[in-house]
């Protein structure tokens, strides 16, 4: 796959607002799959709802590629997600790291995206009452 292929997708992420969302099609297939520890969901309508929700709740959120690999048709990702919760302590900025594993359709948009990262370390166990369980569950497996 070209860099101009990665690039664009790296430049979509770092710089994704409601205005990028709005034009998904020039980097993701109209049929794109995506996955995340919350999502599963196939087509750019779908992309749209779950990134535009995430701008809905939350606070500047904001992805920095730390590091890519590319082979082929296939890419991976390392990022830091920065945000801040608008509902719930909105002062405080939280950072997820994860990665994404990412295919290439033959025109060079995403056709496939898959984010790994660990939903009950990085973000439950942030939450009151939920957190302190898995903060207690952690110590206890550890």
């Amino acid at each position: 796959m070209s860099d101009t292929a990665l690039d664009n997708v790296k430049n979509f992420w770092e710089t994704i607002s409601p205005a990028t969302v709005a034009t998904l099609e020039r980097v993701y297939t109209d049929d794109a799959y995506f996955r995340d520890p919350f999502n599963e969901v196939r087509g750019a309508p779908e992309l749209k709802r779950i990134f535009s929700h995430m701008f809905e709740t939350l606070q500047e959120p904001r992805f920095t590629i730390v590091e890519s690999v590319c082979q082929d048709s296939s890419a991976f990702l390392v990022w830091n997600f920065d945000f801040r919760v608008k509902a719930w302590k909105p002062g405080v900025t939280r950072r997820i790291h994860g990665t994404s594993h990412i295919r290439f359709a033959a025109d060079g948009r995403v056709s496939y995206h898959r984010d790994y990262w660990d939903a009950a370390g990085e973000l439950y166990a942030t939450l009151p009452v939920v957190g302190a369980m898995i903060r207690w569950l952690g110590g206890k497996f550890r």
